[in-house]
Order: C-alpha cells, then sequence, then structure tokens
C-alpha cells in the first residue's frame, strides 16, 4: 500500500491513536506492573480486572457496530457481564483507560511519530485523528495537536470500526474529499477495512521491534527534502 501514497498530493492525514502513535506492548508491561502493585494492596477491588477485561472484549465483539447510541451501550455491555454497576464501570474504565496510562505514553511514542507531523504542518497538510476510545487527553500527554479529533463514540459518529462514518466526518469537516485523505492505522481489519469502506487512501503501521522501528521516518524524508 505504502507504495502508492504521494504525500505531495495529500491534503490531510489521519492517524489512529492506540498502537498507531505509540507502540502497545511497551504501555502494557507498565501497566501490568502498575495493576499488580495496585490490587496487591486492594485484594477487595480485584473485580476491576474483570471489568476492564470484558469492557474491551464486548467492544471487541462488536466491530463496526452502528445501531446508536454507543457511549452509553458500550458500558451496558460490560455489565451483562457481571454484577457490575454503570457507575463502578465508567469510574474503573476512566481511571485504567482514559487517564492512567497516559503519563507513559510519551515514553511509549514510536520514533519519529513527532517529526513525521512537524514535517505535515511545515507543509500545510492537515492532522485528523480517529480513535475508537476517547484520544483528547492522550494527545496532550504526547504533546501532539491535531486540526481535528474524533472518537467513535462521539454523538456525530457513533459507530465503531470499520464504520467509515468516522473518516467520512473528518474528511467533511476538513472540506475535503477522501480521496486527497491518507488514514494511518495499525490493525488492517478495523483501520484497513475502515479506509476501503470510506475510499480513502491508507496505511498500515510496519510494526517492527521498537529499535528498528523506521516507518515514520521513511515516510518523513522525502517530505523533509521538498521546498515546504
Amino acid at each position: 500500500m505504502e507504495s502508492r501514497i504521494d504525500l505531495q498530493k495529500t491534503k490531510a492525514v489521519i492517524f489512529d491513536v492506540d498502537g498507531t502513535l505509540y507502540t502497545q506492548s511497551r504501555l502494557r508491561k507498565k501497566m501490568l506492573f502498575a495493576l499488580l502493585r495496585y490490587y496487591a494492596k486492594r485484594p477487595w477491588r480485584i473485580n476491576d480486572l474483570a471489568i476492564l477485561h470484558h469492557f474491551r472484549a464486548e467492544r471487541e465483539k462488536r466491530a463496526g457496530y452502528a445501531i446508536g447510541n454507543l457511549e452509553q451501550a458500550q458500558y451496558e455491555w460490560c455489565a451483562d457481564k457481571g454484577d457490575y454497576t454503570i457507575s463502578r464501570i465508567k469510574q474503573v474504565v476512566d481511571f485504567w483507560m482514559f487517564n492512567f496510562p497516559n503519563k507513559y505514553l510519551h515514553a511509549c511514542m514510536y520514533p519519529g511519530v513527532k517529526a513525521f507531523i512537524d514535517t505535515l504542518r511545515q507543509h500545510q497538510i492537515k492532522i485528523g485523528i480517529y480513535s475508537d476510545y476517547k484520544a483528547a487527553d492522550k494527545l496532550k500527554a504526547m504533546h501532539i495537536e491535531a486540526d481535528i479529533v474524533v472518537c467513535s463514540t462521539d454523538e456525530k459518529v457513533d459507530q465503531l470500526k470499520p464504520s467509515p462514518e468516522g473518516l467520512l466526518h473528518i474528511a467533511q469537516k476538513l472540506g475535503l474529499k477522501p480521496e486527497e485523505c491518507l488514514f494511518i492505522g495499525d490493525r488492517q481489519e478495523l483501520d484497513g477495512e475502515c479506509a476501503i469502506r470510506a475510499n480513502m487512501p491508507y496505511l498500515i503501521v510496519d510494526k517492527k521491534p521498537f529499535s528498528k522501528f523506521d516507518f515514520y521516518h521513511k515516510l518523513t524524508l522525502p517530505l523533509a527534502q521538498l521546498v515546504a
């Protein structure tokens, strides 16, 4: 797919977040130790781990969900798997998924991400973000600014990948055609399929070992050699 992409003709690059801007393997190791430390001292709250498992698993089972009210439905799916209240699920998910990990994200970013985004800016190429999960706080933690940030649970999207609604919404808000944008993700079955359904060019991150990761460097180099 990469050989067909011409960034000189691209007017916006849209990024997925988890696994695309940072390596999840590094983050998961840090989170595992944090979870073990926390619940070793609070064994009476160990059911929180089941909540986190079911929340993620039930979302994965419903790829492409487009029935409506996704923001609330995702918590109800989890509640149906055990004796959990919606308020407790939200509390656990907000803390462990949307807040606590953020302090680790900057150290887990893929090499070359910032340089690539800076180069896109120099060439007046718009930056978009489309994630199935809330991303605004994650971007702040990574010191990344975007022209538009969209989540699948946003009211105007309300659909999970690989539904193309999120990408189409971003293109429309930027005043661009889908074919004028490039979507970068990390999962062919979700991000790649989402782009295909939106008729948008896309790339899937080449997940080499962290020390050899050069995906963004390869994208930056030809752009950096051009006069902005």
